[in-house]
């Protein structure tokens, strides 16, 4: 068996794993990052919507700060999240999006003078001032009180895993793709590595390590409907789980999104709804306000999901041969609002179902039904990432129960945890290796 050696091993190379890397060699470490599949495939890319960070600098952002963020952050993860960990992300996601700027990711950006917007189903014109053109902006999202989600049109994920593979390259980070981690390597306590599959020659090699970060992602592919890709199958909490020693938590914290596509389950993003889509039923009703007079379609993602299938359950579902669904009307935003910031979602319409969903009328409105979309539970780690029980295992991301999203993540907060952990826990990691 071919044994292979470095100071810091990530295993994943989505946004946490890249993201880490990045600050392990930042400190001189030889560091290996390993991938099912090249790093810009990883299923980081299929983040549409945005990155959540307080940055204040829209109209409809006045006043955000770090406050309001941890407020709703604990108010969304049903008061069930690790606070200490939760007042960390609030307060470095503003310092890692400006990062990201520096590092080329393409942030959509305020534009002076009025704009006309599309806000409770309703045409409105919103005014930004002129010493705020040029700054970062931002799109409603569910269960906020500010509109604090920064994006790059409906392709966040994408530049953003660009931009973070890109300056991991730029680092010479030791990028490995279509390798499999089969087991940890660990003995008394202590993890030293992992035994790693080649997926293109079959072998088996051993990768020895001072530490080693499990950054895999979900494992939404336990679930028949998922929005995941076929990639995230739980891998590395399956790896530690088998270890004896590290230990699991939340995995019963599973988060259903309210708008995939039938029947592909492909996501249309929450800006669908941040934007002014909203949702129908099977007579043309938007039955979200008899439900949410205040959120509308706009509630935390459990909250619409759980509405949605109430709904559907009371008989307004629309009858389809994938089962009853419900409509997400995006056509009120208008073709050129659509062909702007929303495009992939109109090419996975086009695509996927043969609908353009800027024409208007009913033969514009897309199928959803809330499927799978979010793993809350993971790897049980320490507010450092470090597993709580098996000594130089760390995690961070989708694979890691950081505790920061408790039993339900509010959108926006996920990839910008991925970059957010990735800086902090990347730093413990680092250090913990040299």
């Amino acid at each position: 068996m071919k044994i292979n050696y470095c100071d810091a091993l990530v295993i994943g190379g989505g946004l946490a794993g890249l993201r880490a890397a990045v600050a392990a060699q930042k400190k001189g470490l030889s560091t290996v990052v390993l991938s099912l599949v090249p790093v810009k495939r990883s299923h980081s890319a299929a983040a549409q919507g945005g990155m959540q960070a307080s940055l204040g600098n829209s109209k409809m952002s006045d006043g955000d700060n770090e406050d309001l963020h941890f407020a709703d952050t604990v108010k969304g993860s049903d008061w069930g999240c690790d606070q200490e960990v939760a007042r960390m992300f609030v307060h470095t996601a503003p310092k890692a999006i400006r990062e990201l700027a520096s590092w080329g990711v393409p942030w959509t950006r305020v534009r002076e003078g009025a704009r006309e917007a599309v806000i409770n189903a309703k045409k409105t014109t919103i005014t930004e001032d002129a010493d705020r053109h040029g700054l970062i902006t931002s799109r409603d999202f569910g269960g906020t009180k500010k509109w604090r989600t920064c994006y790059t049109a409906d392709a966040t994920g994408h530049t953003m895993l660009f931009g973070v593979a890109n300056e991991a390259l730029k680092h010479n980070v030791d990028i490995r793709d279509r390798k499999e981690a089969l087991s940890l390597i660990h003995e008394n306590g202590r993890c030293y590595g992992s035994i790693v599959r080649d997926l293109i020659t079959g072998e088996l090699e051993a990768y020895v390590a001072k530490g080693t970060c499990i950054a895999t992602g979900g494992y939404g592919r336990v679930f028949k409907q998922t929005t995941n890709a076929v990639i995230c199958e739980g891998i590395g909490a399956a790896i530690a789980l088998e270890t004896g020693v590290a230990t699991l938590g939340n995995m019963e914290a599973v988060q259903f999104h309210p708008t995939p596509i039938v029947p592909s389950g492909i996501l249309l993003t929450e800006g669908c709804r941040g934007d002014g889509g909203i949702l129908r039923d099977v007579d043309g009703h938007r039955f979200m306000p008899d439900y949410e007079p205040e959120k509308k379609e706009l509630a935390s993602r459990d909250v619409v999901s759980r509405r949605m299938i109430e709904h559907i359950r009371n008989g307004k579902g629309v009858p389809s041969p994938y089962g009853d669904h419900i409509w997400l009307d995006i056509s009120i935003l208008g073709r050129e609002h659509i062909e702007k910031n929303l495009r992939d979602v109109q090419e996975i319409c086009q695509i996927f179902n043969g609908i353009d969903p800027a024409d208007e009328g009913k033969k514009g409105w897309a199928p959803v039904l809330p499927m799978q979309h979010y793993s809350m539970g993971g790897i049980r780690t320490k507010p450092t990432g470090e597993s709580q029980n098996l000594s130089g295992l760390f995690a961070c991301g989708e694979a890691a129960c950081w505790d920061m999203h408790g039993f339900n993540r509010l959108g926006g907060n996920s990839v910008s945890e991925t970059v957010v952990a990735g800086m902090i826990i990347g730093n413990y990691f680092a250090d913990y290796c040299l």
